[in-house]
């Protein structure tokens, strides 16, 4: 089973920075303004999103771990080498380096670019993504581990994922054949798109940016992925879309029912907190 996670943490996190929430804390709201998303403390022990995160990730089997950031990671690496009970894992930094005449990352498709060129092992094994700022399950973890042969993704029922219509309409919706191959990713779907989707399958889909990567087909695609002229960023839906066309049934979707914290603006601290307050740990 694959045993290497990209976790991507290299994002500006601006809404969150922008964001405004009562009843957090000046301690809360500090860290909200200054650390990257996966670095802010959550609940009464004081440890970080990404704590959890690896934890999940830790006990479904995963051993090394890829951790894509920014350039000045200093603060960053030496808070993942402190936190405690993760000795099963193996902590490799990946920086993704910002080209010459920007100001932010080139997006989640050179981020993972990046890590396969620095990484070299990346571009014939195949290895899970995933985001630093959402909170997967074990269970979730297992199922991209189980990937086999090609690439997948997990689909998430939309039914089952606790956000507003508002905050779901925000996502990518995802679009499978009968056999549950992707065919099309739907950025900010309007509502139609929604309807067809239901109709199709009688559920509706959603990324959350789980996904596990056959590294030696993924990585030409990754390399020649164009810039998204809305998001002036290199996507990773941009390039599975070309990769599909290429590649029909390359990449299949596994369903999940169940809901993905995650931490996108200053009123997500309370959110998560409430959700960890029912977890185990």
């Amino acid at each position: 089973m694959i045993q290497s996670l990209l976790i991507m943490a290299a994002g500006a996190s601006s809404r969150m920075k922008l964001s405004v929430a009562k009843n957090i804390g000046s301690v809360a709201t500090e860290q909200a303004n200054n650390r990257t998303k996966g670095l802010i403390e959550i609940g009464e022990n004081g440890k970080p999103l990404l704590y959890y995160l690896l934890r999940n990730a830790q006990d479904a089997g995963y051993r090394t771990i890829y951790l894509i950031t920014a350039a000045d990671a200093s603060f960053f690496r030496s808070t993942i080498r402190s936190l405690p009970n993760l000795n099963q894992l193996r902590f490799v930094f990946v920086t993704q380096h910002i080209p010459k005449g920007r100001i932010k990352p080139l997006g989640t498709a050179d981020a993972v670019f990046q890590a396969m060129e620095q990484y070299p092992e990346l571009q014939t094994n195949n290895f899970s993504v995933c985001n630093s700022d959402n909170l997967y399950t074990v269970s979730a973890f297992r199922k991209l581990r189980s990937i086999e042969q090609g690439s997948g993704l997990i689909a998430y029922d939309s039914d089952f994922l606790n956000f507003s219509k508002e905050k779901i309409a925000g996502f990518a919706l995802l679009v499978f054949n009968l056999d549950f191959y992707l065919e099309s990713i739907i950025e900010k779907p309007a509502a139609l798109d929604f309807k067809k989707a239901a109709d199709k399958h009688g559920r509706v889909y959603i990324s959350m940016n789980a996904f596990t990567f056959e590294g030696n087909v993924m990585y030409s695609f990754l390399r020649d992925c164009p810039i998204n002229i809305d998001r002036d960023e290199k996507e990773l839906p941009t390039a599975l879309l070309n990769m599909i066309q290429v590649h029909p049934t390359s990449v299949k979707g596994i369903s999940m029912q169940e809901h993905v914290p995650d931490l996108t603006t200053k009123k997500d601290l309370l959110l998560l907190e409430d959700y960890l307050s029912t977890q185990k740990r």
